[in-house]
């Protein structure tokens, strides 16, 4: 009985060294601390219009910004650090491509750098901004 249980404890031990290592600070993903929406239905998206929004999409139709704004809130929500986002409007062949970097905590909100690529007629234009996650689950891009 004694051998039994500090087997098991022994097991715990080892199963929660596994588990309980908890992420560092450089491991902590965009949407783990924020609550999920309150209510079904809620819209969440980049506060603003993201980077988008500005200079670098006046040539973009709203289909091809709404494309971008997308490939922009997958990179910021759930796309691991420099990997791209790629977006294609195949009416057009106008594409774009998203990077964000390794997210990080400012106060309680989990932040990250991002820079957006377009090809607008054979030239790629490119902008880069950081946002931050709200408790909402929407994005707040940074003046």
């Amino acid at each position: 009985m004694r051998f039994t249980l500090i087997a098991l404890v022994a097991c715990a031990a080892t199963l929660s060294g596994c588990i309980g290592g908890g992420l560092s600070q450089a491991e902590l993903r965009p949407n783990q601390f924020a609550p999920a929406p309150a209510k079904a239905g809620v819209v969440t998206g980049i506060e603003g219009g993201g980077l988008v929004n500005g200079t670098l999409g006046t040539s973009l139709s709203r289909l091809q910004r709404r494309l971008a704004m997308e490939a922009e809130y997958r990179a910021l929500e759930s796309t691991p650090p420099g990997q791209d986002v790629s977006w294609r409007d195949a009416a057009s062949g106008r594409a774009g491509m998203v990077r964000a970097a390794q997210p990080y905590r400012v106060g309680s909100q989990d932040c990250r750098q991002y820079t957006h690529t377009i090809e607008v007629d054979g030239t790629d234009r490119q902008a880069r901004g950081t946002a931050c996650r709200n408790v909402d689950g929407s994005w707040t891009l940074l003046g």
